[in-house]
């Protein structure tokens, strides 16, 4: 593909300069990253022919290893900013630019006179400046980056970062340990609340102290046939990283700690908000600079079975089992198990997946993990109940809720409880499933949890309700109890019941009542108010919301709420909405699950 001379295109409000890569809206430069600029180029120059995927990352990427993934990404950017109606996807063929064009030459000014350059040096060309400072500014970045990487310590910050942690002790003698600064770290001690409670409240406790201590650790120690075991969780404004390592003794397992918390990606992880691709992305970076932290490689393979991604998740669970095994680190070596066990079941692979649920209990019990082994119990249960036996299944999470108990985990303790209330539902076992909730919600009052875990009972009461208009009072009495933790995912989702039911019902005025209540500024709720448009029969407004919290809902990395609000506008006749956009985006994102769920409204569309 030639390079053209350098021109000016001129669509819209718009103008754009293929020398300089610079892109003006009414004059105004707009703000506008390197490759989104040459991907646009590329489209101009040759916008007589449907650009594959492959011609576009020969010229913009070249000879740099990158996925599919990031073309998506451009091309999306360019129509967030030039219009969904800019660039149309064919499909399985690629991109073409769509809009009418004014384009000229760039004009060319003849050479001069070398003193005559030194007169009128005071009035330089605006493009040329703009490529000198691009240059000098990549000339910096690279030296800065050059030098990052020469001071860096495989990964390591270089900048201190503040840590509150939660009190814990010596699994050895019991006594109260402090973690001391130095030069990676200033940690503070919360003396006020201790790590249980937090835990516990966590919904409510965190947001007191997030502007003060936006990130804080809590520590379990353990001990076991001389070994000690630590188990974390760093909480961050947006994410959570937790893991589990060991070592000869209480020090060295510290130490091991805070060798793993140096990593640089883990506080972007944190406390930025990260579509999906953009955490597998800095993960698979991270993995490549630390290949021997089996922390950080569970957490990629948890992230590809997130995304779908189930043969790439099995790879990597399989180099987590060989490198644990090299290592001797048993937990290690339950852990990948039990993600190939997940891996398996996902497939449908179910004699395969109770084989590695078998050989991740052994692994777990040999060094004593309460915990681990009853998520393996948990696991297993699915597997009987697809195979219909319930005695199987109430036995698999009575020993989950047991193996919890003993833990002192009460969230994994409740979990059994409510989730064998469901399967005993789902098994017609109507004594059963009244029994198991009423158990947990005693212990809940037993434990003295906050009112938002009592939210459940009310929920799963809705789920066992047989019509849908006695599911409302259930419904409505999850968010009374969520009133203070309104983004907890059994208030959204019992808003988002309500508000459905309301709308089949033909009740606007309740639906919209209810969306007159929503206050915070999250892709979920953008999507309720979507929904009360579409009601409403508000084209224009359902339009320009949908793809409003489209966009939310891609920033916030909330890919099932991205794909719900791609086919509301796929199902949308109206020539605004860029079908061929959309309905690209449900092909390249769709989960098996979110597929199945969906897939009468698919087949309608031709999807």
């Amino acid at each position: 593909m030639r390079p053209q001379a350098t021109m000016l295109y001129r669509f819209k409000d718009f103008e754009f300069n293929s020398a300089d890569l610079v892109l003006k809206q009414k004059g105004e430069a707009v703000a506008i990253r390197h490759n989104e600029a040459k991907v646009l180029s590329l489209l101009l120059q040759h916008r007589d022919k449907v650009l594959s995927k492959n011609d576009i990352l020969s010229h913009v990427w070249q000879d740099k290893v990158v996925s599919d993934q990031a073309i998506f990404q451009n091309i999306s950017h360019l129509r967030n900013l030039l219009g969904n109606d800019a660039i149309k996807t064919f499909s399985k063929r690629g991109y073409q630019w769509q809009l009418p064009l004014v384009q000229s030459a760039e004009p060319k000014h003849s050479p001069q006179p070398t003193t005559d350059i030194t007169l009128k040096a005071s009035k330089p060309r605006r493009s040329s400046i703009l490529a000198l400072a691009a240059i000098v500014l990549v000339f910096c970045l690279g030296f800065i980056l050059t030098t990052l990487r020469d001071t860096s310590d495989q990964n390591t910050r270089a900048t201190v970062s503040k840590i509150a942690y939660l009190p814990f002790s010596d699994p050895q003698d019991g006594s109260s340990i402090e973690l001391t600064d130095n030069e990676h770290f200033n940690f503070t001690a919360l003396t006020h609340i201790d790590s249980r409670s937090f835990n516990l409240a966590i919904e409510l406790e965190y947001p007191k102290i997030a502007d003060e201590h936006p990130m804080v650790l809590s520590i379990d120690m353990r001990a076991h046939n001389q070994i000690t075991f630590l188990d974390f969780s760093l909480k961050g404004r947006v994410n959570e990283w937790n893991g589990e390592l060991s070592a000869s003794n209480t020090t060295q397992a510290i130490a091991k700690l805070q060798q793993h918390l140096q990593q640089d990606f883990l506080y972007s992880f944190l406390n930025e908000v990260q579509p999906p691709q953009v955490k597998l992305a800095n993960l698979a970076i991270a993995h490549q600079q630390r290949p021997s932290d089996l922390i950080l490689l569970g957490h990629l393979v948890h992230h590809y079975i997130a995304s779908d991604e189930l043969d790439k998740a099995m790879i990597m669970a399989e180099k987590l089992s060989q490198q644990a095994q090299e290592q001797k680190d048993s937990q290690q070596q339950g852990n990948a198990l039990l993600y190939q066990s997940q891996i398996l079941t996902s497939k449908e692979l179910y004699e395969l997946s109770a084989q590695k649920l078998t050989a991740a209990i052994e692994q777990f019990e040999h060094i004593g993990n309460l915990k681990r082994q009853a998520d393996a119990w948990v696991a297993r249960s699915w597997l009987d109940h697809q195979a219909g036996d319930y005695a199987a299944v109430k036995n698999d999470l009575l020993m989950s809720a047991q193996l919890s108990e003993q833990a002192r985990d009460v969230s994994r303790e409740l979990h059994a409880l409510t989730y064998l209330s469901v399967m005993a539902s789902k098994n017609r076992q109507d004594e059963d499933k009244y029994q198991y909730l009423r158990q947990a919600e005693s212990k809940m009052r037993s434990y003295q949890l906050p009112i938002y875990h009592f939210a459940k009972i009310p929920f799963h009461y809705s789920i066992f309700t047989k019509k849908p208009s006695d599911k409302e009072p259930h419904l409505k009495r999850v968010l009374e109890y969520t009133q203070l933790t309104p983004n907890h995912w059994v208030a959204k989702s019992s808003r988002e019941q309500l508000l459905t039911m309301y709308i089949e019902q033909n009740r606007l005025s309740d639906a919209k009542a209810l969306v007159d209540t929503l206050v915070a500024n999250n892709a979920h709720n953008a999507y309720l108010r979507v929904l009360l448009a579409k009601a409403t029969q508000d084209s224009h407004a359902f339009i320009v919301q949908a793809q409003r919290a489209f966009e939310q809902a891609e920033m916030a990395g909330e890919t099932p709420l991205s794909l719900n609000i791609a086919l509301l506008l796929c199902e949308e006749k109206d020539t605004h909405v860029n079908y061929d956009f959309y309905s690209q985006y449900i092909r390249e994102h769709a989960t098996q699950r979110w597929s199945r769920i969906n897939q009468e409204k698919l087949t309608a569309l031709n999807l």
